[in-house]
């Protein structure tokens, strides 16, 4: 059982930056992949990135490509999510999530095996 819990959101203006935590409670973090994704009110959840046990890997979507990075590390059973030039259709509460024990990363939720409660992420225009 891997428990994560968000932290890091609130409310940015436009173009800024903020910069999302995600810690798990396992002693081998390093044997999950990690994604992030987040939902907007009345929309579905979406893929936003995700990095592998290593951290040398990283998929992200169209829509926050060039813009957020996903970094972890493993030392401290920490995720991050690095949001520049936050645009407001960035406005979402944001989830992490790990896959089994040596699972690849995908980008469908279904692939996820543990999620954390979220943080809210807000980007005034």
């Amino acid at each position: 059982q891997v428990q994560l819990v968000e932290s890091g959101g609130g409310l940015v203006q436009a173009g800024g930056s903020l910069r999302l935590s995600c810690a798990a409670s396992t002693r081998s973090f390093s044997i999950y992949s990690m994604g992030w994704f987040r939902q907007a009110p009345g929309k579905e959840r979406e893929f936003v990135g995700h990095i592998s046990r290593s951290g040398g890997t990283t998929v992200y979507s169209e829509s926050v490509k060039g813009r957020f990075t996903i970094s972890r590390d493993n030392a401290a059973n920490t995720v991050f999510l690095q949001m520049n030039s936050v645009k407001p259709e960035d406005t979402a509460l944001y989830y992490c999530a790990s896959t089994g024990p040596f699972a690849s990363p995908m980008t469908t939720a279904a692939s996820y095996a543990y999620w954390g409660r979220g943080t809210e992420v807000t980007v005034s225009s």
